[in-house]
């Protein structure tokens, strides 16, 4: 009956012991959640959920790296923001901000590198063949005329201008010059309705600080990327 008892008081003893080593473990793995889901908070924008600058960037490059001239970068601009803070106030021009957020995620899909570059101006680069990107330019053109539901029932009719470049065309990876190329032809077709498809023609537009010359901020902004 001794013996019985030793062999069970062992067994306890390795028992507490595993369960005594396998804490510092568990509290290692909550921690390493908790800190990843703290990362993951401070690359992203607390209204939009949208990657921050830094993080945007060294996506974007990354994308641009591995898919070369399958890749487009995309500027978005809101039309007459302006006027909805105004109308409806600020509360309704976060709502857009965060519905045109939403809307270029599920245009532009998980594996895109999606960012509010400031304001109203947001940038997506992702991988699109040149032969489908007129197409999918359409149809987010489209989501983005897409009036905004408020909460309080009000309804706020949006627009926005877009302008894409394609390192093919562009005949650089370099993403400061696709985002200022692509500048340049959302500019091309501000307030027509329309994605304008940057041609080569749009390089040589002037630009201060990787920016082109001329638009709102231009003197204040840093380097595009």
């Amino acid at each position: 009956m001794d013996s019985v008892l030793r062999v069970q008081a062992r067994i306890g003893q390795r028992a507490l012991l595993l369960t005594t080593a396998a804490l510092p473990l568990t509290g290692w793995a909550v921690h390493a959640v908790a800190l990843h889901k703290q990362l993951a908070t401070t690359r992203k924008g607390p209204l939009t959920g949208l990657l921050r600058r830094d993080s945007y960037t060294a996506r974007a490059r990354r994308l641009l790296a591995r898919h070369g001239d399958d890749t487009a970068v995309v500027i978005v601009d809101q039309d007459h923001f302006k006027a909805v803070n105004d109308d409806f106030g600020h509360p309704a021009g976060d709502a857009v901000l965060t519905a045109t957020a939403a809307r270029l995620t599920a245009w532009a899909g998980p594996r895109a590198s999606i960012g509010r570059l400031g304001g109203d101006e947001f940038a997506v680069v992702l991988e699109l063949p040149a032969a489908r990107l007129e197409q999918r330019l359409t149809q987010l053109v489209s989501m983005l005329h897409t009036p905004v539901v408020l909460e309080d029932g009000r309804t706020v009719d949006v627009a926005a201008s877009v302008g894409a470049a394609s390192p093919r065309t562009v005949g650089s990876r370099d993403l400061t010059v696709l985002q200022r190329v692509a500048d340049a032809a959302l500019y091309d077709g501000k307030h027509s309705g329309r994605a304008v498809v940057a041609s080569p023609a749009h390089t040589t537009v002037p630009s201060i600080n990787g920016r082109r010359a001329g638009r709102p901020g231009t003197s204040m902004w840093g380097r595009a990327a």
